[in-house]
Parts: structure tokens; sequence; C-alpha cells
């Protein structure tokens, strides 16, 4: 038997590795030294093999790959319902982000996001920095850092995408100090040398668990053309942003692609290859996912996005022409969660119900696209994403002593179809335990809520909140708003 120091051993699970092999081990064991898994396999083996300083019974858990968030966005866990049933949504994350936000809200939502996606098993995730139409806190790198000093204190890992905001340029943003508030202009260089400040001070902090990745608003040309000076323009900022994402070796994201916008990326701004993970992603030209494939650029699918009520991303179509494909929540905002098994619950529903077909999107499928095809995509694949030797321990411990899964068999079947979030029991990053028995470790929950209440109260008293509390007519008693 092999004394390892900083060690920990997992047993009596049944482990699903997501390897090469799909293994699925019913009576299980992982031995962990330090932020690395040293084995996999049958408890009674690795019992005889390995003394732990910590020994983890699994008993009835499925052990498995920390989940991935192929897609979301930092601001919007403040924001959750508001706006949504008079549309005033949009309005109020432009308002928010860029004049009435400061750096205690980006701390606080930042926390909050952070600590929903630990608390749901998810260990890996990307946030845009805003939304709403693309507005992006890029005028001062202060607002960045607060956001990922909270995310290296929950401590699973995570990927801030900054870049140019949308239109009009230069932009307009806001400072408070106290009661006080400044506004200013940022043009688009200010703006590009904010993201390469962000990236300098932020990029692999936290022992490599935070790092940032570049965005650019998605153009969109079939809702009106983009030719002359305005292509002229728009293909300076891809370059601009395509030269940083080169210079620092950086994913690059683009959020809402549909029709015909990734064959204009690809065409006009030079933009698709491995390092691109694009959203959305609905309705897409056949040509277009052609392109896909021979790039290698990844799509994100967000089944619960309202963006997949008014159009479709062709997962299957996709799949089957060789893309890779990762599973995004769209963050917590405003009526969806960072809950990534009921993403992938939706997500089988969702293709299954288009094609009057249920053998559509299998269990294991959606698994991998939430575990090592998001790994993939953040190019982290041979790192995280599954369960092996040599790889880091980010690993899941999921409660399958519960009603609503039993009897015990099929645990892959059991944690697509039937588990949500709360079932989550033990996180692990690193080697590092950040949740045990659903006690988190890391940070206090408690007070990051009563922050996040405090400060969106703040906020909106920076803003016009008209019609963000409103309930909508027929609201009750109709089929429809």
């Amino acid at each position: 038997m092999v004394k390892k120091s900083n060690s920990i051993l997992i047993k009596n699970g049944m482990v699903i590795t997501v390897d090469p092999d799909r293994r699925v081990i019913m009576d299980g064991a992982i031995a962990v030294e330090k932020d690395l898994i040293l084995d996999v396999g049958e408890t009674m083996t690795l019992e005889k093999a390995y003394d732990a300083d910590l020994v983890i019974d699994a008993s009835k858990m499925a052990v498995m790959p920390g989940l991935m968030d192929g897609h979301a966005h930092a601001g919007h866990s403040l924001l959750r319902t508001l706006g949504m049933h008079n549309e005033p949504w949009y309005k109020a994350c432009n308002d928010i982000y860029a004049q009435g936000s400061t750096e205690e809200y980006w701390a606080a939502d930042a926390a909050l996001l952070n600590l929903e996606r630990l608390k749901f098993g998810t260990t890996c995730g990307i946030s845009f920095f805003g939304g709403g139409d693309s507005i992006m806190r890029v005028d001062d790198p202060k607002y960045a850092a607060k956001h990922c000093d909270m995310a290296e204190k929950v401590g699973v890992r995570t990927f801030l995408a900054v870049g140019l905001r949308r239109e009009p340029y230069p932009s307009i943003y806001s400072e408070w100090i106290g009661d006080k508030r400044r506004d200013y202009t940022v043009t688009v260089e200010e703006q590009i040398n904010v993201t390469q400040k962000i990236i300098h001070e932020n990029h692999d902090r936290g022992n490599g668990r935070v790092k940032i990745a570049v965005m650019l608003p998605t153009p969109h040309p079939e809702r009106a053309p983009i030719v002359g000076k305005e292509l002229e323009d728009l293909k300076y900022r891809a370059k601009l942003t395509r030269d940083i994402t080169k210079k620092y070796d950086l994913m690059l994201t683009m959020d809402g692609h549909n029709t015909g916008t990734i064959k204009f990326c690809h065409e006009e701004l030079e933009m698709s290859g491995p390092e691109c993970v694009y959203s959305h992603s609905t309705e897409l030209l056949e040509e277009e996912i052609r392109l896909c494939a021979e790039t290698g650029t990844n799509i994100a699918h967000n089944p619960s996005a309202v963006a997949s009520m008014i159009g479709r991303c062709p997962v299957p179509e996709l799949i089957d022409a060789g893309v890779n494909v990762v599973m995004g929540s769209d963050a917590g905002a405003p009526d969806r969660s960072f809950d990534m098994f009921r993403h992938m619950f939706q997500c089988m529903r969702y293709h299954r119900h288009h094609f009057r077909d249920s053998g559509y999107l299998p269990p294991g499928k959606v698994l991998e696209m939430t575990t090592i095809d998001g790994a993939k995509a953040f190019r982290l694949d041979d790192q995280i994403g599954s369960l092996e030797k040599g790889k880091k321990a980010d690993i899941i411990l999921v409660d399958l002593n519960k009603p609503h899964f039993y009897p015990l068999n099929m645990p892959v079947d059991k944690v697509t179809y039937f588990a949500n979030g709360n079932d989550v029991d033990t996180v692990i990053v690193d080697g590092e335990i950040l949740m045990r028995g659903r006690e988190v470790k890391t940070v206090d929950e408690y007070a990051i809520m009563e922050a996040a209440q405090e400060q969106l109260e703040v906020a909106l008293g920076r803003i016009d909140i008209t019609g963000l509390f409103d309930v909508t007519k027929n609201y009750w008693g109709k089929s429809h708003y």
C-alpha cells in the first residue's frame, strides 16, 4: 500500500468516468493526490493500493466529472425575473451595467454566480462581463478585478469574457463615488486597452482557475446589410479583437449567432476556428454547419434560453457533422438557472420534440456535452472533463439516496433524467474540497446572498425602474401574456 500525503480516496461510488472507454464502475473508487487523479478503478483494488489522508465513502452516490457551462453572463444573477413581463429587461441590463453598477455590484454578482455554480456541481464555466445587447463593463479594469476576486474566493474554474461592447462608439459609462455620478465616454481603442489590462491583471490567477476570454458582439447582417464604412469599421474592431486573441492565445466567444452570422464572421471577419465558441447558433444554414466542422468552431447550446424558443440550434445535425457542442445555461436570469442538470434534461426533450423521435440525444451524449465536450471547447480536455489518471481532480458526488433515484441502477440515466443541482453533495476542484455535505467550505453563502440583495437595491436606486416589477396583463387566467 502506497502512503500519499495531501491525498483523498473516494470509494464505494458509482463512478461515471466519461473517459475514452466511457467506463461506468458500479463499485468504483478514485485516488487523488494534491490536485491530480492518481488512479480510477474498483474500490477493492484502490483500497489495497492507496493509504489516503482522507477517505470519502461515496456509497449510493454517483461520482462524476464536474459539470461545464459553455455560455453565461456576469451581472445577470442580480436581475433575476426583473422586467421579463413587459420587456424592459434589456433596458435594465444596459442601464445598470454601463451606468448604474459599481465595483461592489460586480463583486456581489460574481460571488452569487459562482456560488450557485458551485452548489449545483458546475466546476468550470464562462461568463460574459455584462450582457443585455452586449453591454460590457470595459471602461475600467477595476470592475473585472472585483469579479475575479470573488470567483477566486469561491474556488470554481471560471472564464471571464471581456471585449468591445455594442455600438455606439464612443460609449457612455458612469462612475459612482458615493451618491455622486460622473459620466464619460470611452472609445473603441480605450476599450481594447482596458481589455488587455484585464488580461494582464487576471488571466491565470487563482492557480489557473481564473482565466480571461475575449468576446465581440455578434454582427447581424440578416437584420440590415453591413456594407461600406459600417463594414470597414466592423472589420477594424474584429481585427483588434483577433489580435488580442492571438497575442495571448485566448478563447474567442460570441453571443447570439443565428442564420447567416457564422458564415458572415468566417468570410468577412476571419473569425472561426477551434479557439471560437459561438453561443445559441439557432437556425443555422447547412453551409454554416459544414463551416463549423471544417474549421473546428465550437457551438454553445442553451436549450433553456429564449433564443431556443424562437429558433432551434441544430444540435443533432452539428454533432453528426463532427462539430463539438457544449451545453450552456445562458446565465441565471431572467427566467433560468445555473443548474446544468436542468439544461441537460431540457436539451433531450427539446430536440426529441422537434424530431418527434425519443431516440435523439441519448443521456450519454448530453452528459458528454456537459463534461468532456465542454472541456474541449475550453481547450482544457487534456486536464479536466473526465475522470482519468493524470487529469486534474475536478470531481462531484451526486447523492442518489433519495426517492427520485430509486431503484439504484443505470447511474448515467439517473443523473441526466432525474437529478437536479440540489442533489450535488460534494464538489472538489484541483483536489480541494469546496463543498461537502452541501456545506460550502470557501465562502459564507448567507453573507453572499445578503450582499446580492443589498447591491441590487442600491443599483436600482440609480436607474429608471419603470416596469421592472410589473406583472403584465393576462398574467393570471389567460393562455398568453
